[in-house]
């Protein structure tokens, strides 16, 4: 078995590293406006996380609460349209072959948690916007109108509580997934990560 026949296409491997990247900053920031409150004082410039390094400028004050929701949606829907291109890369584009020195048992370990890493990706980010649409603000895309808000309560608590659950499974995927690359890169020391390196 050849090289580079179980390696990821360039696409693949960058569409990977930019999900990977923005699903984190997502988590970050869903965790950091959870106790955002409700009022606050309106304001037109902020100090992401408040750890000093770079300051964000609005055209209009709006509250922190608003910017970092506004935030977290709009890095959001960028990331599902990334995710949606990486599916349909995936279903038009065959994955290579796995390393020959996998056990029956992380071969099937593999695909299972693959797949479900695929759907949880899919449908967190489905869940979330459908609770910013059926919220009375809807979804702006860095301060532009996307989609407006239905305003149904009813409906916008039950894909919040969906949202909030699957977040926490896909959390644990995620680890479970990190730490599998690890064990074969410290562990097994094969070429298990080279596979999702442009290099």
């Amino acid at each position: 078995m050849n090289q580079a026949s179980t390696r990821y296409t360039k696409t693949a491997v960058v569409l990977h590293w930019l999900i990977a990247i923005g699903i984190f900053i997502m988590f970050g920031i869903g965790w950091f406006m959870a106790d955002l409150p409700k009022e606050a004082p309106k304001q037109a410039a902020f100090d992401l996380f408040d750890l000093g390094f770079y300051s964000w400028q609005l055209p209009e004050a709006i509250s922190p609460r608003a910017f970092y929701f506004n935030l977290h949606k709009s890095i959001g829907v960028t990331v599902f349209a990334l995710i949606l291109i990486r599916i349909l890369w995936r279903f038009t584009h065959k994955p290579p072959a796995l390393l020959s020195n996998y056990k029956a048992i992380e071969r099937k370990l593999a695909s299972g948690v693959h797949y479900l890493l695929y759907i949880l990706m899919f449908v967190l980010p489905f869940t979330g916007l459908k609770t910013a649409i059926y919220s009375k603000y809807g979804v702006k895309w860095f301060g532009m109108d996307f989609i407006t808000g239905v305003d149904d309560k009813g409906v916008r608590d039950f894909y919040k509580e969906a949202h909030e659950i699957i977040g926490l499974i896909l959390v644990a995927v995620i680890a479970i997934h990190i730490l599998a690359a690890l064990k074969h890169k410290f562990i097994d020391k094969d070429e298990t990560l080279k596979r999702m390196s442009l290099k």
